[in-house]
């Protein structure tokens, strides 16, 4: 039983602090590399903030999901164009959620994302439909650049865009992709992200495909690789569990899209605040990203428009720091995402940060000149 004088306290709760979340894809962190293992720290985020905006790459568990409805789940592109001021976010109750297929999905796996979508709908009460399979296989292959970052091109990407379009018009307000991927399960790149180290192949692929039709179509879109189930791996890391326990990515795809905001076109007039149910831009309090990998759109906007960052030592194939950036202010640093919660509580509350820092500097005084007046 909770006491009595904790229910009658009053206690002044101050009004979220809408915060940006990127963990860029592809790029092997050490936390958010795999499924879903940031979702820990983004659900600690979002306690701290009362509002987070990041993307399906944070949040996709696999088979694992967590709702928080002070999470937004934006995809990378259109998270980028938020941070630049040309997309507002507006929250939804419920996305109707279409389904697009890849022809080139074998009968037997598309038959379990099938099963998926049913039983998202009887056992978690999702808006789900149409389905529509492209008219040709998409084609996706895989690549890797220079700095070890995973990336993807895609043969077909106007079949993709016939059937993002086909569902749109027929009413869906937002799409659920499933592309069939090239596998190789003898490869050691393979076998060394299982047991831990190494960069997701996938994830860069995925980008090219959601970017695509959020860009064309403006709804809000995720995607989740049909794979064939791998052999039971003895040794593997914790992180890479949760792509291992069904046969299929999508259950947490459907999820975050289910209350995934509208993307509202926002014209230089609209940029400004425009009331409580639209995010914009300008509301936003902080934005948190590894500190190696500060390159991307999002963080740069914010950056451009002053918003605190805060950097968080999370390891990746990257090396883009605020030095190699000549950042020399508006960075405060974290060793870990707890850490970085607790700056975003002192900001959250206005609580000076070095007031909580040891030694406390003295305060300095600006000496007046003897010829200017004291008011």
């Amino acid at each position: 039983m909770i006491p009595s004088f904790l229910l009658s306290a009053s206690v002044s709760i101050p009004p979220p602090l809408p915060t940006l979340l990127v963990v860029p894809t592809g790029i092997g962190c050490e936390i958010g590399g795999y499924a879903g293992d940031a979702l820990p720290s983004a659900r600690l985020l979002a306690a701290a903030s009362g509002c987070l905006i990041t993307h399906p790459n944070v949040i996709n568990g696999a088979a694992l999901y967590w709702s928080d409805p002070r999470i937004q789940y934006v995809e990378g592109y259109s998270l980028d164009r938020f941070a630049a001021g040309e997309l507002g976010l507006r929250p939804v109750r419920q996305q109707r959620i279409g389904l697009l297929l890849d022809a080139g999905i074998e009968p037997e796996l598309r038959q379990r994302q099938w099963q998926v979508a049913e039983g998202c709908r009887a056992s978690l009460g999702l808006n789900l439909g149409p389905v529509v399979t492209t008219d040709v296989p998409l084609e996706v292959r895989l690549r890797e650049g220079s700095s070890g970052a995973s990336w993807g091109e895609l043969g077909q990407p106007d079949a993709l865009l016939r059937a993002g379009e086909q569902l749109r018009d027929a009413g869906a307000s937002a799409i659920a992709v499933v592309a069939r991927f090239p596998e190789d399960p003898q490869s050691e790149a393979l076998r060394a992200y299982r047991q831990g180290s190494g960069v997701d192949a996938l994830a860069g692929a995925e980008a090219v495909i959601s970017h695509l039709l959020v860009r064309e179509l403006g709804l809000p879109c995720a995607h989740a690789p049909a794979l064939s189930p791998l052999p039971c791996d003895p040794l593997l890391d914790p992180r890479a569990a949760g792509e291992e326990l069904g046969y299929t990515f999508l259950a947490c795809v459907l999820v975050g899209l289910s209350r995934a905001p509208d993307l509202v076109p926002l014209t230089t007039e609209e940029a400004l605040p425009a009331g409580a149910e639209l995010l914009h831009a300008e509301q936003l309090g902080a934005v948190v990203a590894p500190e190696g990998a500060l390159g991307g759109e999002a963080v740069l906007a914010c950056l451009e428009r002053g918003v605190p960052l805060i950097t968080v030592t999370n390891p990746s194939v990257l090396k883009v720091t605020p030095e190699a950036l000549a950042i020399t202010s508006g960075v405060q640093r974290a060793r870990s995402y707890a850490e970085a919660a607790g700056l975003l509580l002192a900001l959250r509350e206005g609580i000076a940060k070095d007031s909580l820092q040891r030694p406390l500097d003295r305060l300095s005084e600006i000496s007046s000149s003897s010829d200017t007046p004291l008011s």
